[in-house]
């Protein structure tokens, strides 16, 4: 049985979004403040945290900045905002995904759902591949899901990873927003084509010489993107 942690200062939403997910045959544990989150995060074994973003104490950026020094399972942002920049500033600390209140329980579970079937295939293709793909400056190691460019080490999260894996090893194919989130986050209808494009611009910060001009992943106009060989 998959555990989730709840961190949601709101009792009547935590206790829906609980409820919800014992029927569908999860675990689930509540912490009401960011710092009981943290505590029941680091000292008990989840696979996936829902996490609010509005919380006493510390908030949900402060939470997933510090879980994210130590844990690599999803999390997923849940918020009450709609601006892009509290999107991008969540997903830029380590987020996986995000969901904006109000919404549909039956989407919420949907969307953990999704985000651990993606998590437990990157595992699985792990353990059975453990070779290196080399393409221009970049070399990805799947074995340590540890990527270089230029021989220097960067830091990428979880979905950034499978993102840049997915891209290089489809070179030349342009993709649409659309098709990467299915891809990527695992469900297409309920997908948001800000999540794709916010890591797409990640990924050209880390890879790119010139992120404004990028040689690597291409923006193919009313299409989508590809990774491209210069």
């Amino acid at each position: 049985m998959k555990r989730i942690l709840i961190i949601e200062d709101d009792t009547e939403i935590a206790m829906i979004e609980r409820d919800y997910l014992l029927v569908n045959d999860f675990e689930a544990k509540i912490a009401k403040t960011g710092n009981e989150g943290i505590q029941a995060a680091l000292a008990e074994q989840y696979d996936l945290i829902l996490l609010d973003l509005m919380l006493p104490g510390a908030d949900g950026f402060s939470v997933c900045r510090k879980l994210r020094e130590t844990l690599d399972i999803p999390i997923i942002m849940v918020t009450a905002k709609q601006e892009d920049i509290d999107m991008i500033r969540g997903l830029g600390l380590g987020a996986d995904d995000y969901i904006t209140k109000p919404f549909s329980p039956n989407v919420l579970v949907a969307h953990v759902k999704a985000n651990l079937s993606q998590y437990q295939r990157l595992k699985n293709n792990i353990h059975r591949n453990m070779s290196e793909i080399c393409v221009g400056d970049i070399c990805i190691q799947e074995g340590s899901r540890r990527v270089f460019v230029r021989d220097r080490e960067i830091e990428v999260k979880n979905k950034e990873y499978e993102l840049l894996l997915f891209l290089v090893t489809n070179i030349d194919l342009v993709f649409s927003k659309e098709m990467l989130y299915e891809r990527i986050w695992g469900f297409n209808a309920l997908g948001d084509n800000a999540t794709v494009a916010v890591h797409i611009n990640r990924l050209r910060e880390k890879i790119e010489d010139d992120p404004a001009n990028p040689k690597y992943i291409q923006t193919v106009w009313g299409a989508g993107y590809r990774f491209n060989i210069y």
